[in-house]
């Protein structure tokens, strides 16, 4: 028995010597940690800002696509002589007008 217990009194130190350095460790740097986490909260990395502009850019897209089906049923039902139609069908217009500038160009594969 008394074997095992020097062992064990031998190794105490060294183990717990280790989880005190660390803790100390963790305590050191805590301050540094939290500011680190709050600047990179507060800021936007170059890759986040060309994602939203991304995701910005594919909705007016699929917006644009929305109005341009809704503009050709408008003046399908305006050639019928719907007058609403063709009211709508020009307020769509002015809208898909707003938008076309805001998309950026993009030269075709062919």
């Amino acid at each position: 028995m008394i074997p095992y217990r020097l062992v064990l009194a031998c190794l105490l130190p060294v183990a717990l010597g280790g989880c005190l350095a660390k803790t100390a460790l963790d305590i050191a740097t805590a301050p540094v940690r939290v500011v680190s986490k709050g600047v990179d909260l507060a800021t936007t990395s170059q890759s986040e800002s060309d994602e939203n502009r991304g995701r910005e850019i594919r909705r007016q897209e699929e917006r644009l696509g929305r109005l341009e089906r809704d503009y050709e049923k408008q003046l399908d039902a305006c050639e019928d002589g719907n007058r609403r139609a063709c009211d709508d069908a020009r307020d769509t217009y002015a809208e898909m007008q707003q938008i076309i500038p805001t998309i950026p160009y993009r030269p075709s594969d062919d």
